[in-house]
């Protein structure tokens, strides 16, 4: 596999982000999974929106965009992740962190261009209250309806939808250990320890706020990123470049169903 030559540092503009996104496989009609790292690609003229722009244009009308929205801190502090406060604050947080709004809440630690995104005009959110992915065109509302509380990544969740699609994954100066549709194989494969857990959000009730928990399968992305490079290797999937990110472009149904395999055969061992 043989891997392309970082580029040196430089600006970067709406048309050569256009033109390196064809460049490494992205065509008009593709519905496509997109994680991004903006600090990692350099400076782009207009940032955020501009970004977003390239990649709508270089889909087109009959193309789909969808990216995390996730509202991870809606969650219990048990969990830890309102690890910068203090305990004796907890019982206050479960009672007054805010119900989960898709046209409200923001994409918390998504990054600035997936809460510019989920604000898009037209964008559709799923109704998650911690786990939520946004999405833009005609699969849109299919990918975001009925996001199950309890069946976050699995069976009719938005990354199951995108498998249906056959859709893709764009890894754009991230790597596996964010490819949230690992977590689709997860939820399918059969391995030792495999469990679930109990969460617990703030969500609107029939019109009131309240404090709910459910159960959902406990996910753990730690060989992810092992994962991920036995599968660039053995597919032959090279790193390429879009400004200064290394990227990674591919179709999300063989990646599944090859992780699948990969986690029966490797979870569990000692």
């Amino acid at each position: 596999m043989q891997e392309a030559i970082k580029p040196k540092k430089r600006l970067i503009t709406y048309d050569d982000l256009v033109g390196e996104f064809k460049k490494i496989g992205i065509e008009e009609g593709q519905t496509i999974s997109v994680h991004i790292s903006m600090s990692k690609i350099g400076w782009i003229v207009g940032g955020s929106e501009t970004l977003i722009r390239a990649l709508l244009y270089v889909v087109g009308d009959t193309g789909t965009i969808m990216m995390p929205s996730q509202t991870w801190k809606n969650l219990d502090p048990s969990t830890g992740v309102h690890w910068e406060q203090p305990e004796e604050w907890w019982p206050a947080i479960r009672e007054n962190w805010p119900a989960y709004d898709p046209e409200v809440t923001p994409a918390i630690g998504m990054g600035s261009t997936a809460e510019m995104f989920r604000k898009w005009p037209g964008a559709k959110r799923s109704s998650h209250p911690a786990r939520s992915f946004a999405a833009l065109g005609p699969h849109a509302e299919y990918l975001v309806n009925n996001h199950d509380l309890e069946n976050i990544f699995g069976e009719d969740s938005p990354l199951d939808k995108l498998y249906k699609l056959d859709g893709y994954v764009l890894l754009l100066g991230v790597g596996h250990n964010k490819n949230t549709s690992l977590h689709l194989a997860e939820t399918r494969a059969e391995y030792p320890g495999k469990h679930c857990s109990r969460e617990s959000s703030a969500m609107m009730v029939e019109g009131k706020r309240q404090w709910v928990t459910y159960e959902t399968l406990a996910v753990d992305d730690e060989d992810f990123i092992q994962m991920g490079e036995e599968y660039n290797r053995e597919k032959n999937i090279s790193t390429q470049w879009v400004g200064g990110a290394e990227t990674l472009f591919m179709r999300q149904r063989p990646l599944v169903e090859w992780a699948v395999k990969w986690m029966e055969r490797n979870r569990g061992k000692k």
